[in-house]
């Protein structure tokens, strides 16, 4: 297949550029907990020896830095590092990675009364003194409330391309273009509109492209693929993520998934007309990463699938979340949700909180959730 690539810049990465016609770079995060110094550099090297061009590891507090650091000592692989709802931890991240990932709707977490741009400027400082690139990451389920009140409840697309521009512009402002933007969602058919419409505004700004809560191989490497192939198929995006649920020591068949598919897509090995099943059941699940505070959300992820196989014709969707940080509002679209804490599992009904039930207990409240949901459908 001849693909003709957005003319997007590029943007170095460590060993690695991204954008301006350079090879689509493959990513993927680490699962383990990042003060864990030996199982986090282990994942990293297993990620890159795989063939990941930038592993990201998700720093959520002074001891995760200090971890970073002996990490960066112990591993060659280009590393990225996700802020999460911390700003600024970017000043004790940014000496030890190629690259920082900021997420505008987390923002609001920390110093309420500190204006976003004051943040984003203090990110953007860091990433200069210590020569790292930036990611802005837009989630739909973590979008800024205020943004969102600003648009129709039913456009969820918006906002997110509003939210990255008006970054991209200050950004832009503040004399720095070392970034790439990601727009994701967990329904493929968004994330193919969002960076449809994001890449027309923007054509210059690399894309990093992905299906958040992708779920369990082999549905979310299914699911990725049919966002992966409308857009790289039509020259859009230059680095991707498969975001699976696996257990740790599988964490690099993200890695072979994504080289895959784009493999695939260039090999001219796509579906030519791509039409969504709307009468069957959709489930979601996060990639599993260091944020999961409890391993047996992968084990009840799986679960889940086994458990709802009954109700495959039924046009619902079940999301299962694995930590406190996403979980919570990205499960609000799904019918019916699921995230994990340590020693509970939350339930809800769209955005209705249902209760906090055992790990051994929470798959009869779901069953039972869903029978009488699917008997109100009728």
């Amino acid at each position: 297949m001849t693909i003709q690539r957005n003319p997007t810049r590029g943007v170095q990465i460590g060993s690695i550029t991204v954008g301006n016609n350079h090879p689509i770079a493959v990513q993927s995060m680490t699962a383990t907990k990042t003060q864990n110094i030996d199982a986090t550099v282990a994942q990293a090297e297993a990620l890159r020896e795989q063939g990941a061009g930038v592993v990201r590891i998700a720093v959520d507090s002074d001891k995760d830095a200090e971890a970073l650091a002996e990490i960066r000592k112990q591993t060659t692989a280009n590393l990225a590092v996700d802020l999460q709802e911390n700003f600024r931890l970017a000043e004790k991240v940014a000496p030890y990675v190629d690259k920082i990932r900021y997420n505008p709707g987390h923002l609001y977490h920390h110093q309420r009364d500190k204006p976003w741009q004051d943040k984003v400027r203090f990110i953007i400082d860091q990433a200069k003194e210590h020569d790292c690139a930036i990611r802005i990451g837009v989630n739909c389920g973590s979008m800024d409330p205020a943004k969102k009140e600003m648009y129709d409840p039913a456009d969820s697309i918006t906002p997110m391309i509003e939210s990255a521009r008006e970054h991209c512009e200050l950004v832009d402002s503040l004399d720095f273009t070392r970034y790439v933007v990601s727009l994701k969602d967990s329904d493929p058919r968004k994330v193919i509109e969002v960076n449809k419409r994001f890449a027309e505004l923007r054509p210059d700004v690399p894309l990093h492209l992905g299906v958040t809560e992708a779920g369990m191989p082999p549905d979310g490497i299914v699911k990725t693929r049919i966002a992966f192939e409308q857009l790289i198929g039509k020259g859009i995006g230059d680095t991707v993520r498969v975001s699976l649920t696996l257990p740790n020591d599988r964490k690099p068949e993200e890695i072979d998934a994504g080289r895959s598919i784009v493999q695939d897509i260039y090999s001219g090995r796509v579906r030519s007309v791509v039409v969504f099943d709307d009468s069957s059941l959709n489930i979601i699940s996060c990639p599993s990463c260091s944020r999961v505070e409890n391993e047996a959300f992968i084990e009840l992820a799986a679960s889940v699938k086994e458990m709802t196989e009954y109700a495959k014709n039924h046009a619902i969707t079940i999301a299962v979340m694995g930590c406190r940080v996403n979980g919570p509002g990205e499960t609000d679209d799904a019918d019916l949700g699921l995230w994990c804490g340590p020693a509970k599992v939350n339930l809800k009904r769209g955005t209705e909180a249902l209760g906090a039930f055992g790990y051994d207990e929470i798959l009869p409240k779901l069953k039972q959730e869903l029978d009488d949901l699917i008997a109100r459908k009728g």
